[in-house]
């Protein structure tokens, strides 16, 4: 089970804002913590596709100390392929 670590924040306009310092240019919303959480796990997938489009590295999952989004099985196979090709 890989899990990458997340940052909650309150945004001016009542939202939380959700960030990963894994990986700086995602970042998703949500009017409350549950649907913010919900909503990190297809902006962190989206972020990894990229990442694979672009065929750049997909960083090592920091430190997990407080909120975290854990990656769908399928995600986590096909990140672990895309990691031994680029080997």
């Amino acid at each position: 089970m890989v899990q990458y670590p997340l940052v909650l924040e309150p945004d001016t306009n009542g939202a939380l804002l959700v960030t990963f310092p894994d990986f700086p240019k995602a970042c998703t919303f949500g009017e409350d913590e549950q649907e913010a959480l919900a909503r990190a796990v297809d902006s962190l997938e989206t972020a990894m596709a990229m990442r694979i489009e672009d065929r750049t590295e997909i960083p090592t999952p920091s430190a997990t100390h407080g909120k975290f989004v854990t990656l769908p099985a399928l995600i986590e196979a096909k990140v672990e392929l895309y990691k031994a090709m680029r080997r």
